[in-house]
């Protein structure tokens, strides 16, 4: 039996193909190179790899795959990847590009080896999670304690590795911007073993998970930016390609963008994005880091238009800059906030770049660059970081390194005059001051600056606080103090500059979606971004895999879910309803709880409801399904005991509004409102007709003050 081997075993020989195809000139000629190399190997017995063991977890698949089984016969390529690094992200449209041009029939077949940096990434739902949130569709397999990683000896991320037909191997890439060799060694190897006959056609049970998923408000969300002037928040609704603007009580304001990816400038109705994630506000601009178009994009709200500020829409390698925004190639900015680089309110637009580990200024009028120097209008320039992976603090802002810095907030004011940056990849939060530009640690990480694995969770100080992939972070002048996403730990964290001490402010560390009255028993699931609004009293946090906006209110230290209402079906209720009696809830009926909700006289509760019927089923029209609205007896709230209505659509959300009185008694300081629902329907084709029931309470928390905005509840509900 031949000898089971590493990539050690293979570098030699390809390093010879290597120089080889720096030589060629020609397509061709880089095609044979290639050819005559496969054949030498086909004459060795001593390439063949290790298989995937037993009892690992699959994604996008029917079941385990083997190279001795389901992959025999199949050239395959095998990513190492682990989720939250930036250059396994830069692959992934290469992979996209090689599954359009290759399919499994044609003996291709691409699986994604995740071998994990973090704790947090090795379980199973946060990597289906990360597969949903980059469209991942070829097979997945969670290689949790590296094992098929340390086997072969693969030693960065991302690694590819072509396989044979055997199981043998072909070739290795390291790194990002590989694509030209991954497109050359793929289309010589599958033609190669076609020819010879050694490529099979079979299928391979591939399943996506995302097919199976329904519909939601939110996917992914990213960012969330508040302006609190006009009371309203911008919302980077990541998965669905897209930017909301919903007012501060919810109500949708305006979709750009969505629901594909695409890149178009224009009117808002036709505009695209791919995958934003930072937005910022200014009056009725929004700011849009547009992260896998490698843009900067503006939406203009009085004008109704977007346009592109920066980037050339393809990923950038420059790590310098200096050109005007639409001519400089940018890489991956993930998150922007406005800020001040002279003597001039808001002239420039911060940048969080990603991709090449450093912080951009994109300059909205003449501004300063550090030590004095000038910069025009429109200019794109690094501003601070040396483009290198780095943990590195330096008082010359272009020798610090920073390491997939992911969030930003801005601190003009004295004595900080600083840019605060959650840099995800060392674990850190880092100062960037505004004058000179100098780099420091503020809280997390070590001192090494090349140790990007000094993470954990651990309130303290300074360099003894540990995070764990920081995503977000809001600077809340009112307090002076700084809040923090520490995504991979699932909380939020607040840091007091002026100390350099870290605490856990909510969530308890363990993925969940619980939200309620208090702070330390609330749970999210790799929160992402987060601002402050309401002169400091709320703090918004896009729960990035729970597909929600939360709200924390420091002051009455609660947490509640953030609901969006989209557009109703006109079914505010009528006394005259057509029902002349509400039915009985069965035993069997789903029942809900919402959080409270704070509300005054004078306003109007609207209730959302979108429900969800199984695949293909139908209402039933000789069984009319219906609403109905109570107040726990209360009829000065409704004017009546009971509102009712029927159900005849389910294509868009069912409302159902209640008016509070202008003047209200302190003895109801605190109702339910309890929305019922019955719903007759037949499955796909008749087979079965059946009647399903819900209630929804709605606990309200009065205040006898009269407000005019009105307040909205989205819910959401499958049967």
């Amino acid at each position: 039996m031949a000898a089971r081997c590493s990539l050690a075993t293979l570098f030699p020989i390809q390093n010879q193909l290597d120089y080889a195809l720096e030589e060629a000139t020609t397509q061709q000629e880089k095609e044979e190179l290639v050819y005559q190399y496969l054949k030498r190997l086909d004459e060795r017995e001593d390439l063949k790899i290790p298989d995937f063991r037993t009892g690992l977890e699959w994604l996008n698949t029917e079941g385990p795959l083997s190279l001795q089984k389901e992959l025999a016969g199949k050239v395959v390529l095998l990513d190492f990847f682990t989720y939250c690094c930036i250059n396994c992200m830069h692959i992934l449209p290469d992979l996209h590009q090689l599954e359009n041009q290759h399919s499994v029939k044609d003996g291709l077949v691409i699986v994604g080896v995740h071998s994990a940096k973090f704790p947090n990434e090795k379980v199973l739902d946060n990597i289906r999670s990360a597969v949903l949130r980059y469209d991942i569709s070829h097979p997945v397999v969670n290689d949790s304690e590296a094992c098929l990683w340390h086997e072969m000896e693969v030693s960065c991320w991302p690694t590819l590795v072509l396989l044979g037909p055997r199981g043998n191997l072909l070739f290795s890439l390291v790194g990002e911007g590989c694509r030209d060799r991954l497109m050359l060694f793929t289309k010589v190897a599958l033609h190669h073993y076609g020819d010879q006959g050694l490529l099979k056609s079979h299928a391979v049970g591939i399943k996506l998970y995302r097919d199976s998923l329904p519909p939601s408000i939110l996917s992914f969300p990213g960012k969330v930016a508040v302006d609190s002037r006009n009371k309203r928040l911008a919302i980077a609704d990541t998965g669905h390609h897209r930017i909301l603007v919903v007012s501060s009580t919810g109500q949708l304001l305006h979709t750009i963008g969505g629901p594909q990816s695409g890149r178009q400038d224009g009117d808002l109705s036709k505009a695209s994005f791919n995958c934003p994630q930072g937005v910022a506000f200014k009056g009725n601009i929004i700011y849009v880091a547009d992260t896998e178009n490698h843009l900067i994009r503006k939406i203009d709200l009085s004008e109704e238009r977007v346009s592109t500020l920066a980037g050339v829409g393809s990923q950038g390698t420059d790590k310098e800059g200096g050109a005007m925004g639409p001519q400089q190639p940018i890489s991956s900015p993930w998150d922007v906030t406005l800020g001040t680089a002279g003597d001039d309110e808001d002239n420039v637009l911060w940048i969080a770049m990603a991709g090449t580990h450093q912080i951009w200024a994109l300059f909205l009028a003449d501004g300063k660059l550090p030590r004095g120097s000038e910069s025009k209008a429109g200019t794109c320039v690094r501003w601070a970081g040396s483009g290198s992976e780095e943990n590195r603090n330096n008082a010359y802002p272009h020798k610090a390194g920073f390491a997939q810095p992911s969030g930003l907030a801005a601190a003009p004011e004295e004595p900080w005059s600083c840019l605060y940056v959650a840099d995800s990849e060392s674990s850190t939060i880092r100062t960037l001051a505004l004058k000179d530009g100098a780099v420091k640690l503020l809280v997390g990480g070590e001192r090494d600056p090349l140790n990007l694995f000094a993470f954990g969770d651990a309130d303290g100080k300074g360099v003894d606080a540990k995070l764990q992939h920081p995503l977000g972070v809001a600077w809340a002048p009112e307090q002076s103090l700084l809040y923090v996403a520490d995504s991979y730990n699932h909380k939020i964290k607040v840091v007091d500059p002026k100390t350099k001490q870290c605490s856990t402010l909510a969530g308890t560390g363990e993925v969940g979606d619980t939200v309620g009255p208090e702070f330390n028993k609330s749970c999210f699931n790799e929160p992402g971004g987060l601002c402050i609004g309401d002169g400091g009293k709320l703090l918004y946090i896009a729960d990035t895999n729970n597909h929600r906006i939360k709200v924390l209110d420091l002051a009455f230290k609660t947490v509640s879910l953030f609901h969006i209402v989209t557009d109703c079906t006109d079914s505010a209720p009528t006394k005259p309803s057509g029902l002349t009696k509400v039915p009985m809830l069965p035993k069997s009926a789903a029942r809900k709880e919402m959080p409270p909700v704070a509300v005054s006289a004078g306003q109007t509760v609207t209730m959302s409801l979108t429900v969800s019927l199984p695949e293909g089923a139908k209402l039933t029209e000789e069984a009319p399904s219906c609403w109905a609205l109570s107040a726990e007896g209360n009829e000065w709230l409704l004017d009546s005991q009971v509102l009712t209505g029927n159900i005849v659509d389910l294509s868009q959300p069912l409302c159902v509004s209640a008016k509070l009185p202008a003047v209200m008694r302190e003895s109801n300081s605190y109702l339910s409102l309890t929305l019922a629902i019955w719903v007759y329907y037949c499955t796909e084709a008749g087979k079965a007709c059946m009647m399903k029931a819900a209630s929804f309470s709605q606990p309200l928390q009065i205040s006898a003050s009269p407000k005019g905005e009105d307040v909205s509840v989205a819910l959401a509900h499958a049967f």
